[in-house]
């Protein structure tokens, strides 16, 4: 389903299965891609983030990648997914392994990774390969 998501700033992402199809203003999106699904959010739509650090404690494998989704990022380390659960658990929430940091963007055609953050830097929501997998209630 052809989704567009948006945010307090005005910037919109279209999103369409696990691909970006389009970046720009929200009028600009809405007019390219008319009758699509609007996703308002509260705050600053930006690139989902990468955990460069340690994931965080939790009592299982499956739960320290939905904390790290909780924080905005849809990458981590191999570094620090060093078990096969970990990986196996990142593999089951489209979490992606990455062997060194990068910059992450949002341009079409690239995977549909993006989050929201409100004034204070948490995360709102998250989009994993163009699925909503956390939300702030």
């Amino acid at each position: 389903m052809l989704t567009i998501h948006t945010a307090d700033e005005g910037g919109a992402v279209a999103v369409e299965g696990a691909r970006v199809v389009g970046v720009g203003t929200l009028a600009e999106i809405q007019g390219r891609f008319p009758g699509a699904r609007l996703r308002s959010w509260p705050g600053t739509l930006a690139p989902a983030r990468i955990h460069e650090g340690p994931l965080p404690d939790a009592p299982s494998p499956r739960e320290r990648i939905h904390a790290v989704l909780k924080l905005g990022a849809v990458a981590v380390l191999e570094q620090y997914a060093n078990t096969p659960e970990l990986r196996a658990a990142a593999a089951r929430n489209d979490v992606t392994v990455l062997p060194s940091a990068h910059t992450p963007t949002l341009r079409e055609t690239a995977r549909a990774d993006l989050a929201v953050f409100d004034e204070t830097g948490e995360c709102i929501a998250t989009v994993c390969a163009g699925r909503l997998v956390h939300r702030r209630r």
